[in-house]
């Protein structure tokens, strides 16, 4: 309980407040005496609010507000200088409660802060009054706050369970159409992987046929293989036996060396007197043009193309060119694709026998070159250059066979050159009695 003392009109000072001050009745004050703070001196003041004379009355308030109210109760004199202030500054409202009466219309809050200040009579009932009137509003705000949060929640629940009842029907709705696109889902998985089976069955079938087509291929190409080397061994063995032949003819004809070259002699006075009896015309036909092969179409001369210069020339060709009637027998796929494999065969073809025509031109040999006909539909066009003879090998006949057939058409003695760096072809005219020239050996001339 608290007891008030100091002067003032009638007999309040005498009063005592049985209850604490209310909160709003409280802060009323403190607001009154932050109001009349300012419109005293510092020499005024209780020592503890001294230091906040220059405050601003909303900091003042803030920050003074214990220390105000304190000295308020404790300090008389404090309270009657702040009261001067109040009624200077609310003449109606203090004259009402010195006259005992309230004016109808007033705040009770403010009445009682009032009331508490000016210490009227009566006062005690008007601050209890004030406070018991303050909360009973707190009440009915907060019975109204309450009532109205009820009311919100209500309707949030309420539409909590509307928005509920249709997001399960919605839910349920796609639970349903997910439930059924698993089902066909589940059916076109089942399909799939029954597809996938007939697939890879299929697959094994193919697989085991191709692995026994690949064995019977496998079987012919070994059994060929061995027919090839049988055929090469005997070919081997015949081309042995034919050199042995040879051989014991040219070992058992020295006996008769005298007698034949006493014939061969006679023979020749006989025929250089025909000759001249006869006069027959120089040869005309070539032992190369009685072989068998496909002769190259005709070109018009635009299809010709452009013949390279020749540069350096290997002094060994050129010796072996140099021979009485040599014969150049040139491998001509096997050249081109020696020196210049990037371009097409036409160019290939058109390239070689330009440089050859020079070749040719400047020795004065004769020159045959041989192109594989194997692979051709028809006759190739082409108007062979002056100076050289081209053939393409029969369907069923591979250039390097229509080359050997060249060589063993030859006389034994006229010095033939085969230019080739196939092994197989090399050994095989150089057993006939030719010279064979490696294909670079030819293209460092020719270039």
């Amino acid at each position: 309980m608290v007891e008030t003392q100091g002067g003032g009109p009638g007999d309040g000072a005498a009063e005592v407040l049985d209850r604490p001050l209310p909160d709003g009745v409280r802060r009323k004050v403190v607001q009154i005496v932050s109001d009349g703070f300012g419109g005293l001196t510092v020499g005024e003041l209780p020592a503890q609010l001294r230091q906040y004379a220059r405050f601003a009355p909303n900091r003042r308030a803030k920050f003074a507000g214990n220390a105000m109210a304190a000295a308020l109760e404790t300090d008389p004199l404090f309270r009657q200088r702040i009261g001067e202030k109040f009624r200077e500054a609310q003449p109606e409202l203090s004259g009402a409660l010195d006259s005992g009466s309230a004016p109808p219309a007033a705040d009770p809050l403010d009445v009682a802060a009032a009331a508490y200040v000016l210490r009227p009579t009566g006062w005690v009932k008007l601050v209890t009054a004030a406070g018991e009137e303050a909360e009973r509003a707190d009440a009915e705000r907060a019975d109204e706050e309450s009532r109205a949060e009820l009311e919100r929640l209500r309707e949030e629940l309420a539409h909590a369970r509307e928005h509920t009842r249709h997001e399960t029907e919605r839910l349920r709705t796609e639970l349903d159409a997910a439930k059924k696109e698993a089902e066909s889902s589940h059916r076109k998985l089942r399909a799939a992987l029954s597809d996938v089976k007939r697939g890879e069955a299929a697959l094994r079938k193919v697989q085991a046929e191709m692995e026994a087509v690949r064995a019977e291929g496998q079987t012919q190409l070994s059994a060929a293989e061995s027919e090839a080397r049988r055929l090469k061994a005997r070919l081997g063995e015949a081309e042995a036996a034919l050199e042995a032949t040879r051989r014991a003819a040219r070992e058992g004809r020295s006996v008769e060396d005298m007698r034949v070259r006493l014939l061969l002699d006679t023979l020749l006075d006989a025929t250089q007197g025909l000759r001249r009896e006869l006069a027959l015309p120089p040869v005309s036909v070539r032992p190369a043009e009685t072989v068998d092969a496909v002769e190259p179409g005709r070109m018009t001369p635009k299809d010709i193309a452009a013949r390279a210069l020749s540069e350096n020339d290997p002094a060994i060709l050129d010796q072996l060119l140099a021979l009485p009637q040599a014969h150049l027998v040139v491998d001509g796929y096997n050249v081109t694709k020696t020196g210049y494999p990037q371009m097409p065969l036409e160019k290939q073809r058109l390239r070689l026998l330009g440089q050859l025509s020079q070749l040719a031109a400047q020795t004065g040999a004769e020159v045959t070159c041989v192109f594989d006909g194997a692979e051709l539909a028809a006759p190739v066009l082409l108007a062979p250059p002056r100076g050289v003879r081209v053939l393409f090998s029969k369907p069923g006949v591979t250039a390097d066979e229509l080359i050997r057939q060249l060589v063993r058409a030859e006389p034994p003695g006229r010095p033939v050159i085969v230019a080739s760096t196939d092994r197989e072809v090399a050994d095989g005219v150089a057993r006939a009695g030719a010279r064979p020239v490696a294909s670079a050996v030819l293209l460092k001339r020719l270039s």
